[in-house]
């Protein structure tokens, strides 16, 4: 079975890992939602795997055979899950910031002059 999909997915892998790179290196992410993103790549793998037996074992596609796609889908649950555990501490474990007598005053909208 030929998928003309197939080179752009495997083209996809170079800018993913130019992302992981940058993200590490910028310092900018959550450490674990680094380890979120790189999951991610590790759902990729296993799906790949499961997507060969499925085909070599019960001639099918990955999608047609429940046990493997399901157990495929669960990394993807779990690196998005890792990612939601990673952004959603780091918004949680922050300190509420302290505003300023004012501030809020500049966010709202603008009010009429008085006259």
């Amino acid at each position: 079975m030929n998928d003309p999909a197939a080179p752009l997915f495997a083209a996809s892998l170079l800018p993913y890992l130019l992302f992981l790179w940058w993200a590490k290196r910028s310092g900018r992410f959550p450490p674990l939602a680094l380890w979120g993103f790189a999951l991610t790549l590790l759902f990729v793998a296993i799906t790949i795997g499961a997507a060969t037996i499925a085909l070599n074992r019960y001639g099918q596609e990955l999608a047609n055979v429940d046990w493997l796609h399901g157990g495929a889908e669960a990394f993807l649950s779990l690196s998005n899950l890792v990612l939601l555990l990673g952004f959603g501490s780091e918004q949680v474990l922050r300190p509420a910031a302290q505003s300023a007598p004012g501030q809020d005053d500049q966010l709202a909208a603008p009010r009429p002059p008085k006259q």
